[in-house]
């Protein structure tokens, strides 16, 4: 059931799109697919951009951890990547940043995927092997398998300050893995920082995808370069969110359709999830293959 329902989103998410990152070779191989896929998609909508995907707390967290939300069970990692990991830091005049890289550290990446923490995070939130069931495990084994490079950086502020931290990285990266598609991922209020960056159109147009994983919305991003460039969305939401309502991310997804009905942008609502199951259940092979099949990426 799990293969049928992996090539049905699939196959929807290929409909109209182009074929010139295929053509180019960027698409990630699998890895632990089969523990990592959606468990079940309960219901679709808008030719399957938006799913609605089964959650079951005992099942998903309980089930699957040692410690409930801080290691996950063996076989959902692999802990190899530590050999190609380094804390680092970034510094271009005042501005420097604080993070951790796992893969082509230091350049000629095919891909780039940096992960944006929410309040009170850290760079080694998004580093953790073991927490959110292994998913961010899985994002640096996808990167390193793929001759990729896989960023965690520290944003002691998500305002303006935060947005130019991550600026920097992102045109550091742009500039030593030259060609290489970006994809800025963003967790809870760390939304702001991904909204930041769409507005600024120098890093902008270095940004071929957006992931909001509980986060965020903000209708600045209908008056940005990065929107007329139709840089693919993917949101992902619980039902069950009580610190940013689904409600409100359903709403801007709606909104990003009804001014263009063939936007590149997905919506997953978890089905009872909370404020952290976008980031533990997100299928970030899936999100990342359908965002690398949209022209320009």
């Amino acid at each position: 059931m799990k293969v049928s329902v992996q090539a049905a989103i699939i196959a929807a998410a290929l409909v109209g799109l182009t074929s010139f990152a295929v053509a180019a070779g960027l698409q990630l191989s699998a890895w632990k697919d089969d523990l990592f896929d959606y468990p079940a998609v309960i219901a679709t909508a808008y030719g399957g951009d938006y799913v609605k995907v089964a959650y079951d707390e005992q099942r998903d967290l309980y089930q699957r951890d040692v410690v409930p939300e801080k290691e996950t069970k063996p076989e959902y990692v692999d802990l190899g990547v530590k050999s190609v990991e380094k804390d680092m830091v970034a510094k271009e005049g005042r501005v420097s940043v604080k993070f951790i890289a796992t893969g082509k550290v230091n350049g000629g990446a095919r891909v780039v995927v940096m992960y944006v923490h929410g309040r009170r995070g850290n760079r080694g939130q998004g580093a953790n092997d073991g927490m959110f069931g292994g998913n961010f495990n899985r994002i640096k084994n996808l990167m390193v398998r793929n001759d990729g490079v896989y960023l965690s950086p520290e944003f002691p502020s998500l305002s303006r300050r935060g947005v130019a931290q991550a600026k920097l990285l992102i045109l550091e990266y742009a500039k030593n893995s030259p060609g290489a598609p970006i994809f800025v991922a963003c967790g809870s209020l760390g939304g702001r920082i991904c909204w930041g960056l769409a507005d600024d159109d120098e890093a902008a147009k270095h940004i071929d995808g957006f992931m909001l994983m509980g986060s965020t919305s903000d209708d600045g991003f209908f008056r940005t370069e990065a929107f007329k460039r139709r840089v693919p969305v993917y949101i992902g939401h619980g039902t069950g969110d009580i610190v940013i309502s689904w409600k409100s991310q359903e709403a801007f997804f709606k909104k990003i359709k009804q001014l263009d009905p063939n936007y590149p942008a997905k919506f997953a609502l978890f089905d009872t999830g909370s404020h952290g199951t976008p980031i533990r259940m997100t299928d970030w092979r899936l999100i990342l293959n359908w965002m690398l099949q949209v022209d320009g990426a």
